[in-house]
């Protein structure tokens, strides 16, 4: 009897648990022990389990069940105010059924065609800085000269002349260029903008911070673009305004050389 209980011990299945391992090992020991004995043991591991069923009823129940509440009351809190249930999915909703209703129209805006040259020159001059592609600036140069031409040669304008007109044609193509920027910089925006969109419908709880965050980082970039937009224009006026200075100071060049020539006239004998 005691080899093969010996024998049964050995074996056992390294799948079983420590616990039960122990717990076997307690039964098999009452077993083998002399009947007075496991009359006694038995009434031992009895009490034994009752003491314990009564401290996990009693102590341990209580401060599972505290804890228990403790979790459902913090879910509730999280739930209904920190981050409300019913007023995210509302948001939800309302962002869903937005894109849904403007966002057809708002691509479609955005796809429209604007260019309105019809000559060969001009057309394709209009196509490259209406493409909002940076990688076509390049092509400028040869595109703007063949629809404005060149610059006076010197032997067809005075210098002040042709320093005005190549002035004013270097402006014109940087404000070209910008608008070029300024689109495609419009384009990203756009794409994040649909992003952030996104991200509102199926946002966790928790998460909107981060997306005002991006939001305003985004904002800052459009704002700084806008900038640069401004001082484009700004360049354009301050450019008008020193055209138009020239034209003044050539006008009373040409005055006072006149005034020369008719005091020469009169003063001839």
């Amino acid at each position: 009897m005691k080899e093969r209980t010996l024998a049964l011990i050995h074996g056992l299945r390294p799948s079983f648990s420590s616990g039960k391992r122990w717990l076997l090992l307690v039964l098999l020991a009452v077993l083998l022990a002399p009947p007075s004995a496991q009359a006694a043991g038995i009434g031992d591991i009895l009490s034994l389990f009752k003491a314990i069923t009564s401290t996990i009823q009693g102590a341990i129940g209580g401060a599972l069940s505290g804890i228990q509440t403790l979790n459902s009351t913090i879910n509730n809190f999280r739930q209904q105010t920190i981050w409300p249930l019913a007023q995210i999915n509302q948001a939800r909703a309302f962002v869903a059924s937005t894109r849904a209703q403007y966002g057809g129209l708002m691509f479609q805006i955005q796809a429209i065609k604007n260019s309105s040259a019809t000559l060969t020159n001009p057309s394709q001059l209009e196509s490259v800085f209406r493409n909002g592609q940076s990688g076509s600036i390049g092509q400028f140069q040869p595109l703007y000269t063949n629809v404005y031409g060149n610059v006076f040669s010197s032997n067809d304008a005075r210098p002040v002349q042709r320093n005005m007109v190549d002035m004013d044609d270097a402006l014109a193509q940087g404000s070209l260029k910008t608008t070029v920027l300024s689109d495609q910089t419009t384009q990203g925006m756009l794409a994040i903008a649909d992003s952030i969109e996104q991200q509102s419908a199926t946002a966790a709880p928790g998460s909107a911070p981060m997306l005002a965050t991006q939001a305003g980082i985004s904002e800052l970039e459009s704002q700084a673009y806008l900038a640069k937009v401004l001082a484009s224009e700004l360049r354009q006026e301050a450019a008008k305004l020193a055209h138009q200075n020239s034209l003044l100071k050539q006008s009373a060049a040409s005055t006072r050389n006149l005034q020369n020539q008719v005091q020469q006239v009169l003063t001839h004998p």
